[in-house]
């Protein structure tokens, strides 16, 4: 059995939710982080003190790109290219995931944990930063569907699991087409509904 530990209003945790979903598995969530705090048997396992972390069989696992990745390669091939020129495009939107995060920050907390709104000067700057990068994406997706390549793959949910939150920010946001259509294809898949479009918190 695939055990799965930390909170779901993690934005990390969503992301192997929703692929153990989409890839089939039979898998147990364990509440921890956050409001759950961390125990011994828990920091044991990732001395960290950051979520999530997996089990499975004899592995241990946590940095969630990487569990990603090893659920990929162990269990559903297909949700990764062959070949490694379209690979390594996909690794590359993974982990620019982390540069996004780190821009959109100021404006999750103030809105989410904070009350606050785009009108709010530190909301405001974290937001234009977000959509900034979010450009950035908008003309990747002009040229393709899916940034895992033809299909859909472990590439998209890094950036997908971000997309539900940009969308939901109480902050003005421009028109970019690709993405909102791209977006509009991730809430059809799989897991996606009850694992990523659940309430900010």
């Amino acid at each position: 059995m695939i055990t799965l530990w930390g909170r779901l209003n993690s934005h990390n945790v969503k992301k192997i939710a929703w692929a153990l979903i989409e890839m089939n598995l039979t898998f147990e969530r364990k509440d921890i982080g956050g409001q759950f705090g961390y125990t011994p048997e828990y920091l044991a396992m990732n001395p960290n003190r950051m979520v999530p972390t997996l089990h499975d069989g004899d592995l241990t696992l946590w940095e969630s790109n990487a569990i990603l990745r090893y659920l990929a390669d162990r269990y559903a091939p297909a949700f990764r290219s062959d070949d490694p020129v379209i690979r390594a495009s996909g690794d590359k939107w993974m982990d620019w995931q982390f540069h996004y995060a780190d821009a959109q920050r100021d404006a999750f907390l103030g809105c989410v944990r904070q009350g606050k709104d785009g009108t709010d000067a530190i909301v405001a700057r974290s937001a234009g930063n977000a959509i900034a990068m979010m450009a950035i994406l908008d003309a990747e997706l002009a040229h393709r569907n899916w940034l895992s390549g033809e299909r859909f793959g472990i590439a998209d949910i890094p950036m997908g699991v971000y997309a539900h939150t940009y969308f939901s920010l109480p902050v003005n946001r421009p028109d970019l087409r690709h993405l909102a259509e791209w977006y509009t294809r991730l809430k059809q898949r799989p897991g996606y509904s009850s694992q990523v479009m659940i309430p900010l918190t």
